[in-house]
This record gives structure tokens, C-alpha cells and sequence, in this order.
């Protein structure tokens, strides 16, 4: 059964219609987590920390894919809704194009900066310092390919085709498996078998829907010649920048966490502090990308439904998604506090390490509660391609809120206040967010009374 963008959406046929895009964003998470895996159980704790400590770098840099694909398909599939497929897959076109130019120049840049960059994200062992070089050259020659596949999870969504985008995603997480056991397991490569693994990966994940579009299909887009349209271009940064403002400041509060994590510890334990940091991130981004795989899933819906002014399937879609948001919300509270032992297990730590982040994945377990609120609440304006206030959310959340609490709380809660930063940050950015959500409701018409005039016109 293919579901359509104009369909209206119950329970079941929502649930079906987003649930590739979640697994999908799950598989994608899958990278950086069997890397941690693999390396902390053949390669040791400096090559996990030197992993934590890179990794930010490739945050950012992904965050551009996610930047253009959640305010492109925003903008294509609004075009989509007005009826004007041709210039939707013009603009489709170009944002793919100019986005592989970006990480082409990326992937050049980046080698020369690869060495500075680790002695200031804190890589001061030399061996760390070492391994933080080796993997992030090796992941860098393969940037372009991960922002495509970051840019086409959203458009995957737009074209009707959620369950290839899933298809696609999960081969290239399984291949990332496959490689590591052969490469670190097997082979014995450790850290730079991981790295080779992960930019075999990225590169499946990139061309194969490059290759896809490219050639004639049954979706709602396909890559075809084009211009450069700037007004465009620029409206889907700015439609999307809540996700770049969020990836980028999350990376830099990654960065933050670690540098904290050193002042409170000592250098010497302090490594272990960040290889549990490293622990918990991991763990936590597996329940976090199901927030964000809704996210991804929903988007296109609301997109299409605001170009068609059809309010009353807007009204039915938000009070459904605020819904699931809060009901999944305590469900992976709960998981992560009962499964907070044997996940950490996973990981092979010694016995003061797997304490350390068994108690910090607890603490921070609790911002599971309303960080779906947030996460929807940001994807929600992105969809109806207001930016400003989507980036605004994300600003106030992961840089405002977020950096003031990592860096105060610490003060009067040691290693604890750490990890409750997150905690303090969300709920200060769920305030934020209801009041926009209720503000907004009578300019967008996604909740209230619809006039009768507009029911019989839809």
C-alpha cells in the first residue's frame, strides 16, 4: 500500500507512514555507536576517548546535510502541495547539487585542519592525539557522501518513499557492522579498521540514492538539469537551520562536556570521564534519533498539508504527533533507567568506569520526559518554513540554555552536575517551545476552531 503526502493520516497509517524514517535515523546513529563498541572492546580507552574527542568535528560537518534536507523538503514538498511538481524538482535538483559541491571542499579542507583541530578538541595524550588524526583524516575523504545521505533522509520522505530511504540507511549501518567485525575484530586493526569501516559505509549511503534519483523511478522527485536559485537556497538554510544551529551546538556542548568532564576529574581520570560521556552519547542517541526520525517522518505531512491549506488534517497530524511525543517520551525514560547496566555492559568498561556512566546515563535519562516536545516543536515551524522561530528553539535549548547550565551546575554539583545540564536546559526549552506552539496556533492554524467557511472549502 503506497501512502501518499495528500492522505489523511490515523494512528496506524501515521505510524506506518513515519516508522522507515525512524529506524532510518536509528541505522544512521548506528555509525559512531559499533564504532565505540568495537574499539573500546579491541582497541582499549584512549582510542574510545580519541573517538569522543574528534567525533564533534563530523557533527558539524553532517549537520549541513541535515540543515538542507529538513528545510529543502520543507520547501519541495510545499511546492509539491501548491501543485507545481516541475519547479519542486528543480529545486530538489540544485540543493543536491550545490550540497555535494559543499562537502567536496569539505572533504579537501579538512585534511589540513585535522591536526589543529585535535590538539583543540583536548587530544593532549600523545597517543589520543594520535588516533584523533588517524580517524578523522580517514572520515573526512568521505564527508561529501555523508552529507548526501543526511540531505536525502528527509527527501526520501518528500518523494513518497520512506521505506527505500529505510532500505537504504539500514544496508549502509549493516555494512558498517559487517566491516567492523572483519576489520577491528577479525583483521585486528582496531581504531583505523573502524574508521575504513565507517567511510565504506558512508559512501553506500551517499551514492545509492545519488544513483536513484538520477534514473527514471515512480517517486515524486528525480534529479534532473537545473539552475542555481538563490532565493531558494537560501529559504531552505533558513528553513532548516534549526537542525544546523542544533547538530553544531550540540557539537560544540559535546566539546564543552569533555572539557568539564576534565576540569571536574583530573586529567588522568578525566579520561575515563569523557570515555563514559562517550558511553552515555552513544547510548542516549539510539532513543534520541527515534525523537528525530519522527521528526524527519512527520515534516513532509505538515509541509504539504500548509501548501494546500488543508488545516483540518494540520490539526489532526499535530494533535497526533504531540500525542505520541509525550507518551514515547516516558516509555524511553523508563527503558533507559531499567537498561542502564547492561547497555553500559555492552561497552567491556572496567568496574569504576561502568559505575561512572551507568549513574550519568540515569541522571540524564530524565530528559527523555519533554525532549520530544522540543524536537517536535522545532521540526513543526521547519515544516511550515519559519526558521527563525525553529532556529530560535534549537539556539535557546542547545546553546543558551545548555552551555550556561554545563557550565554552572558543575560548580556546585561536580561530576553530577554534568550530567543533569541536559535536564535543566530541556525543560527551560520546553517553556520556550509550548509558548510558541500556542502563540503561533492562530497564524498557522495547525490547532483551534477552523472556520466553517475554510471545512467546506477543504
Amino acid at each position: 500500500m503506497r501512502i501518499q503526502l495528500s492522505d489523511h493520516f490515523t494512528y496506524k497509517k501515521l505510524f506506518i507512514f513515519v516508522l522507515p524514517s525512524i529506524i532510518m535515523m536509528v541505522f544512521t546513529s548506528i555509525y559512531s555507536i559499533v564504532d565505540g563498541l568495537f574499539v573500546s572492546n579491541y582497541s582499549g580507552e584512549e582510542a574510545v576517548t580519541a573517538i569522543n574527542l574528534i567525533y564533534p568535528l563530523f557533527m558539524i560537518f553532517g549537520s549541513i546535510g541535515f540543515m538542507v534536507g529538513a528545510g529543502g523538503s520543507a520547501l519541495v514538498s510545499k511546492t509539491l502541495g501548491e501543485g507545481n511538481k516541475e519547479l519542486a524538482n528543480k529545486y530538489f535538483s540544485m540543493l543536491v547539487y550545490v550540497t555535494l559541491g559543499i562537502g567536496l571542499v569539505i572533504a579537501v579542507a579538512g585534511q589540513f585542519a585535522v591536526e589543529p583541530v585535535a590538539k583543540f578538541l583536548g587530544a593532549k595524550d600523545e597517543k589520543i592525539y594520535d588516533y584523533c588524526v588517524l580517524y578523522g583524516r580517514i572520515l573526512l575523504a568521505t564527508q561529501p557522501f555523508f552529507i548526501l545521505q543526511n540531505i536525502f533522509q528527509s527527501f526520501f520522505v518528500a518523494a513518497e518513499k520512506p521505506r527505500l530511504g529505510l532500505t537504504a540507511t539500514a544496508s549502509a549501518g549493516i555494512l558498517n557492522i559487517v566491516l567492523d567485525a572483519i576489520l577491528v575484530s577479525g583483521c585486528g586493526l582496531g581504531l583505523m579498521g573502524a574508521a575504513i569501516a565507517t567511510a565504506v559505509s558512508q559512501i553506500f549511503g551517499g551514492i545509492f540514492p545519488l544513483i536513484y534519483f538520477s534514473c527514471k523511478n515512480n517517486s515524486l522527485l528525480r534529479l534532473t538539469k537545473t539552475k542555481f536559485y538563490g532565493k531558494a537556497f537560501l529559504k531552505s538554510c533558513t528553513n532548516g537551520s534549526s537542525e544546523f544551529f542544533s547538530n553544531v551546538s550540540s557539537a560544540v556542548v559535546v566539546i564543552l562536556y569533555n572539557f568539564q568532564i576534565q576540569a571536574v576529574l583530573g586529567e588522568e581520570l578525566g579520561k575515563s570521564g569523557v570515555a563514559a560521556y562517550g558511553t552515555i552519547a552513544y547510548i542516549m542517541m539510539i532513543f534520541f534519533s527515534i525523537f528525530m526520525g519522527y521528526a524527519v517522518g512527520s515534516a513532509p505531512l505538515m509541509a504539504y498539508n500548509y501548501g494546500a491549506q488543508n488545516k483540518k488534517e494540520m490539526q489532526n497530524l499535530y494533535k497526533k504527533s504531540i500525542i505520541l511525543m509525550l507518551a514515547s517520551g516516558i516509555i524511553m525514560f523508563g527503558l533507559s533507567e531499567a537498561l542502564a547496566v547492561p547497555f553500559v555492559g555492552m561497552f567491556g568498561y572496567g568496574q569504576q568506569l561502568f559505575e561512572m556512566a551507568v549513574r550519568g546515563m540515569r541522571i540524564y535519562s530524565v530528559i527523555f520526559i519533554t525532549v520530544g516536545i522540543n524536537v517536535y516543536g522545532s521540526a513543526l515551524f521547519t515544516s511550515l518554513n519559519n526558521g527563525f522561530i525553529s532556529a530560535l528553539i534549537s539556539f535557546l535549548r542547545t546553546v543558551v540554555f545548555q552551555i550556561t547550565a554545563v557550565m554552572v551546575l558543575p560548580i556546585f554539583m561536580g561530576l553530577d552536575g554534568v550530567w543533569s545540564a541536559a535536564i535543566v536546559s530541556d525543560l527551560l526549552s520546553t517553556v520556550v517551545t509550548v509558548i510558541f506552539l500556542l502563540t503561533m496556533r492562530k497564524r498557522y492554524g495547525y490547532f483551534g476552531k477552523i472556520e466553517e467557511k475554510e471545512v467546506a472549502a477543504q
